[in-house]
């Protein structure tokens, strides 16, 4: 379908800017495996230390680039199934909004005012602009999901006895969580971060900021992971040549993830001493939970791919594996979502690890858990992102892929990569090596008293997992802009692949609307959080005053007379 020219112009910019500084955030994930594995052995490299690289690292690849991706892929999708664009002021107003947030944090943490890491953990304390940035972000990216359900709402009336297209219930399902999961964090900042960078108060909760962040951060992982599985369910089975099992069985899915994605993040805090054990049981219960529709896509996907495989003319158990089109540069798309679902194998089973609570214990703060979330946030969220936002530029703006059959090859690089990166992080980490630290001033540094031989082939196995990984993004540089750049050598237009359903189910109203699922919703996140903020405000233990990374000492400790200020 043709667009108009201000939608075509603002998907442009909303997935150029982030791929532009995806470069900086590649570059600073290559580093970290540097430092990680002794080559370094100091705190800094070329005017930015360790922690400054991680901090951009962290919020280029895991905040910026997902947000504004998110945004864009939610533009296309619901313009291409409802032939509606959304309003045209308001999607610009929310895109300046993530752009001046964006600038305002990139310059604090450029500057070196923001070493916090991307989940900025008090007591470590930011510029205000930071906070600020990340607020304006956040607030930004909320805007055009009202756009959306506006247009939905006005479809449905005009259509109420057609099914909601799966890939609009996906894209107002995933922002559904993130306005939900957000106003946490932006109460987070704003309440108790941004007055305390701005020294009206000498301290902070760091409990209650915790909890509040989790509230968000482990629903972030959904909103990394939502355009990846709608794409999977809507756009994969047509890729491979076939149909998608089950309409019905993604409908279920997408819905059971609006319910277990947000009550499930005191699991990242099962060390934290002032939230009750309850409380951590009950959400770690919750937390299995999210397994079911994941279980639920691995059993539809399959049986769409072996679908595919029969018609191409497999045979056997499991001959329809060799008779998909893995190097077919006309079906690219196919390859990056492939990939990305192999490493959500891993990335789903390490998690199950994380969940419980004893074994959570061996592996907390180790390297087994940036093992563990890379083949998750780096596995089928990268390459979805990056697949599509090729494929969604290189169609609207009527261009050819700039070397194709170096770009088929990519995501497989990728993988080869990211294995050897996370299995070395993860056997590390089961040898207690630790995470968010500069090994090579340290336990990698021969001279030092602590070195930590057995760490040595651990870190060196990252290390080169992240040069192959690194090889593999800059080759998508190349293709990506060099794509751009090209000449245009057809009328640009806006056209998804959409796979039609081997089993077309009849429409059942409670997986065809929202009402009943926002309820449910809202119940269980009462459940599990009125007690964890409850805990969290009355036994938060002293306030604390604000840290940098490389300093034990305050930067100005609180009087005695204040530290129990919340």
């Amino acid at each position: 379908m043709q667009i108009s020219k201000s939608l075509k112009r603002l998907i442009y910019w909303e997935l150029g800017i982030p791929l532009t500084l995806l470069t900086i955030g590649i570059y600073h994930g290559l580093m970290q495996t540097i430092y990680r594995a002794g080559v370094i052995h100091q705190s800094s490299f070329a005017h930015l230390d360790y922690y400054q690289g991680l901090t951009l690292h962290g919020v280029i690849n895991a905040v910026v680039l997902t947000s504004f991706f998110a945004v864009a892929f939610g533009h296309a999708t619901i313009a291409f199934y409802f032939k509606r664009e959304p309003h045209k002021w308001v999607a610009w107003l929310s895109f300046w909004l993530m752009t001046v947030g964006t600038l305002m944090a990139a310059w604090a943490m450029l500057a070196g005012k923001a070493s916090v890491l991307y989940t900025f953990y008090p007591p470590l304390k930011a510029h205000p602009l930071f906070y600020l940035g990340a607020a304006l972000l956040i607030v930004g990216s909320w805007i055009p999901l009202f756009s959306w359900a506006n247009i939905y709402v006005k479809w449905k009336k005009e259509n109420p006895l057609v099914k909601t297209p799966l890939a609009v219930i996906g894209t107002l399902v995933n922002f559904t969580i993130w306005f939900v999961c957000t106003l946490a964090v932006a109460y987070e900042v704003l309440v108790l971060l941004l007055p305390w960078a701005m020294g009206w108060k000498a301290t902070v909760n760091v409990t209650l900021a915790r909890t509040l962040f989790w509230f968000f951060g482990h629903a972030l992982v959904y909103f990394w992971l939502l355009p990846a599985y709608t794409m999977y369910y809507t756009m994969l089975p047509k890729l491979a040549g076939g149909k998608l099992f089950s309409d019905l069985a993604g409908r279920i899915s997408l819905f059971l993830f609006l319910l277990f994605s947000v009550p499930v993040g005191v699991h990242h805090q099962f060390s934290d001493p002032s939230i009750p054990r309850g409380i951590k049981m009950f959400q770690g219960l919750l937390t299995f939970g999210v397994a079911i529709p994941s279980f639920i896509t691995a059993f539809t996907l399959a049986a769409s791919l072996e679908y595919a495989g029969k018609k191409r003319g497999s045979k056997g158990l499991l001959g329809f594996f060799g008779k998909l089109p893995y190097l077919d540069p006309n079906k690219y798309l196919f390859a990056y979502l492939i990939c990305g679902l192999i490493l959500f194998i891993f990335g789903g089973l390490t998690g199950i690890v994380n969940a419980s609570g004893q074994l959570n214990a061996v592996v907390h703060n180790t390297a087994w858990l940036p093992g563990h979330f890379h083949m998750t946030v780096a596995g089928p969220v990268f390459l979805s992102i990056i697949g599509m936002s090729l494929y969604l530029y290189s169609g609207i703006a009527g261009k050819k892929i700039f070397l194709p059959r170096v770009n088929v090859i990519i995501p497989y690089l990728w993988v080869i990569g990211i294995l050897i990166f996370s299995a070395g992080l993860s056997w590390g980490g089961l040898m207690g090596e630790p995470r968010r630290t500069n090994l090579g001033m340290s336990y990698l540094n021969p001279k030092n008293e602590l070195f930590t031989p057995e760490w040595v082939p651990t870190t060196m196995l990252a290390l080169c997992g992240g040069i192959i990984m690194t090889f593999a993004a800059l080759l998508f540089f190349i293709v990506f802009f060099g794509t751009m750049f090209s000449k245009k050598m057809q009328t640009g237009s806006l056209d998804l692949p959409v796979s039609e359903a081997l089993h077309d189910e009849r429409q059942i109203l409670l997986f065809d609307r929202f009402k009943p699922w926002l309820v449910i919703m809202g119940i269980l996140i009462l459940l599990a959080y009125v007690p964890a903020f409850y805990s969290a405000s009355n036994n938060p233990g002293p306030g604390a005053p604000a840290f940098t990374p490389d300093n034990p000492v305050p930067v100005q400790p609180a009087s005695q007379s204040n530290i129990y200020n919340q």
